[in-house]
């Protein structure tokens, strides 16, 4: 097992992670938008302010997770792990990473956010020691809402 920092050249790798991860959700009102995402979008995002952790299980890429650091914490998204290495702490893993890199740089919470409709994806989370801080309706065009709920986890520095 292996955790590696995503670099823009992995933008195809990040992308097929993401897309085979999030395909459960593709039935979803509306999908993920996940799924619109593109390998142009993932490596420009990376450009820009966007970093993320990739995840090898045997040397072969297993899960990813991408962030951006804010003024209030370390925001996480896109949490992905490939449907059949699910269920065995890789995501589990990852939050730890993102949890070490944040304490790293001296970040005092990690944060997230988790549509309403996804039970186990909150319930993974208030695993992790997180806590819903937040709930909201995000407006998406042709009048669809979409119900999340933000969620923290405080870190304990020093």
């Amino acid at each position: 097992m292996e955790i590696k920092f995503a670099e823009v050249c992995n933008a195809p790798l990040i992308h097929d992670i993401m897309i085979k991860a999030f395909m459960e959700y593709k039935d979803e009102v509306p999908p993920s938008s996940a799924l619109k995402e593109t390998v142009e979008s993932i490596s420009s995002a990376l450009k820009e302010n966007e970093k993320g952790f990739i995840y090898y299980l045997d040397e072969k890429p297993a899960g990813l997770v991408r962030f951006q650091l804010t003024e209030n914490g370390l925001y996480f998204y896109r949490l992905s792990v490939i449907p059949e290495k699910q269920g065995q702490g890789i995501a589990k893993r990852l939050i730890q990473t993102l949890e070490n890199y944040a304490k790293e740089k001296q970040v005092s919470a990690l944060i997230c956010k988790v549509r309403l409709t996804l039970p186990k994806n909150i319930k993974l989370y208030n695993s992790a020691g997180f806590k819903v801080i937040n709930e909201e309706v995000v407006h998406k065009p042709n009048g669809i809402n979409i119900k999340v709920v933000s969620m923290k986890k405080q870190l304990n520095h020093y």
